[in-house]
């Protein structure tokens, strides 16, 4: 079939002789329940500090996207789960990790911070490798637990060295004598930083753990790819202080996170399994975010992983309707967007920029902010062509309702960037632009090099680019199913 023709399927009824001490239903509420207590919390604008906690708008908002992402996961897990024997285990984590990363978010000692950074990886190991019978989802879950042991022991190493060369031991204190920190001290402890928000938010070459981890229960992973990436750009807020010191570090940070959202794109080009295509595009997305946090952006950052988290949580949520059964053909429908095409496109993404700029403010001055205007106007380019350019789309959706859906678009982004540059006011480091440099230029021009490279098909034409992707996309060989037969027993 050519068009989305199916019947609405449901899961297996509950079973009876599955039983759990705390039911699903309750977990359930009670994760609504947290995500309500939350959201009042965030409009009275609630702060706090105590023993080792810090509860300040970053923490507050945060308890909002994760207990709202958590909600949804639970409540689709009531029915996608309903049957399984492994129902009980499934909710516990689920739930031990929506409390965990709340923990996280309001720490404020060090070893409370490394204990959940740690606990958090922990307990996402366990979600990938949930089905204890399946060998596959056991390497899966060894290979991302080592990964995450990997990552926390570097992040405790860390703070113990920030802890000893400060004599705090809060991130508030550390952040407050990152000035008197000496240049060797420094220089380890942000490059150790700089690595853990590597290895959790999947940027390469750190991303096969994600890309392996697709044995993971659907719900499982949209809450991985809405949640558990994103505290790589929760790291690097929490120690702004430290990581903008030297403009070097920043553009440190711009080049890892310009290679990964370059290599997620034109890896995700090459992949045909639906879960991976979208395991590669959180490599891009968390690279972008990434270099948001390099720019001296962070509320850009921070906006950029809760809406990234909205998409990809609905993305893994509804990605069986992204399966269709199509008939080979011959036919090539004209791509060709022709000079109007042309013109629309062009000025489509020029609008956007400017209500971007006009919104935010961001590209107003020769600085680093007008790199982030740069990939507003390239990201609204590319997306508005891919539509404007398909000849079977009217001409009245393809040069009005296009250019009006684009524009709003972007409207809706720098309006939530204003919203989140409000929620964190009281951090001592959301914005640090920086001064344009040739690394800057280089990224730009890499940016459009690789869109003229994609949209002319240049990796399709190279047969060693083509396999160096597509081997780059392949998950640990352990974690592979090979027989549908040996699935079905579990």
């Amino acid at each position: 079939m050519t068009e989305r023709e199916h019947s609405t399927v449901v899961g297996q009824l509950p079973r009876t002789d599955v039983s759990s001490p705390l039911t699903p239903a309750m977990l359930t509420r009670l994760v609504w329940a947290l995500w309500m207590a939350s959201l009042g919390l965030l409009a009275v604008g609630a702060t706090w500090t105590g023993p080792g906690v810090a509860v300040d708008g970053l923490t507050v908002l945060m308890w909002v996207v994760v207990t709202f992402f958590s909600g949804i996961v639970h409540s689709y897990s009531r029915r996608y789960m309903a049957g399984s024997d492994h129902l009980g285990r499934f909710f516990y984590r689920l739930f031990a990790f929506t409390l965990v990363v709340m923990t996280l978010v309001a720490a404020d000692h060090v070893a409370l911070f490394a204990l959940a950074w740690l606990g958090m990886g922990l307990v996402m190991a366990d979600l990938i490798g949930i089905v204890r019978g399946w060998p596959q989802a056991r390497a899966a879950g060894a290979l991302a637990r080592r990964y995450f042991v990997a990552s926390g022991a570097l992040l405790g190493a860390v703070l113990a060295l920030l802890a000893w060369a400060t004599g705090e031991t809060t991130i508030s204190g550390i952040g407050a004598q990152a000035d008197a920190l000496s240049i060797p001290v420094w220089a380890v402890a942000v490059g150790g930083l700089i690595l853990v928000a590597m290895a959790q938010s999947a940027l390469l070459p750190f991303h096969a753990w994600l890309l392996s981890s697709m044995t993971a229960p659907t719900p499982a992973s949209a809450l991985m790819h809405a949640g558990f990436v994103n505290a790589g750009g929760i790291l690097l807020l929490r120690f702004a202080p430290l990581v903008t010191l030297d403009a070097m570090a920043m553009q440190i940070l711009v080049v890892v996170g310009a290679i990964s959202a370059l290599g997620g794109k034109l890896l995700k080009t090459v992949q045909t399994d639906i879960k991976r295509q979208l395991g590669c595009s959180t490599v891009g997305q968390m690279g972008f975010m990434i270099m948001q946090a390099g720019l001296g952006f962070f509320g850009a950052a921070i906006t950029h992983l809760i809406l990234h988290g909205f998409f990809k949580a609905y993305q893994f949520l509804s990605v069986g309707d992204e399966i269709e059964r199509t008939q080979p053909t011959t036919d090539h429908e004209s791509s060709s967007m022709g000079v109007a095409g042309a013109v629309t496109t062009g000025l489509t993404a020029l609008a956007g920029g400017a209500v971007f700029v006009a919104l935010t403010d961001k590209g107003t001055h020769f600085g680093s902010g007008l790199v982030l205007v740069a990939l507003v106007v390239l990201t609204t380019l590319h997306a508005v062509r891919s539509v404007v350019g398909a000849a079977s789309v009217p001409a009245a959706v393809r040069f009005v309702a296009v250019p009006l859906v684009a524009v709003t678009a972007i409207a809706g982004y720098g309006l939530a960037y204003r919203a989140v540059d409000v929620a964190l006011a009281d951090l001592p480091v959301v914005t640090a632009p920086a001064d344009l440099t040739i690394v800057h230029g280089l990224v730009l021009a890499a940016f459009l090099a690789a869109y003229l490279a994609i949209e002319r098909g240049v990796y399709e034409r190279s047969e060693w680019l083509y396999v160096t992707l597509l081997n780059a996309t392949q998950p640990d060989p352990e974690t592979l199913l090979t027989s549908q037969e040996e699935y079905n027993e579990y």
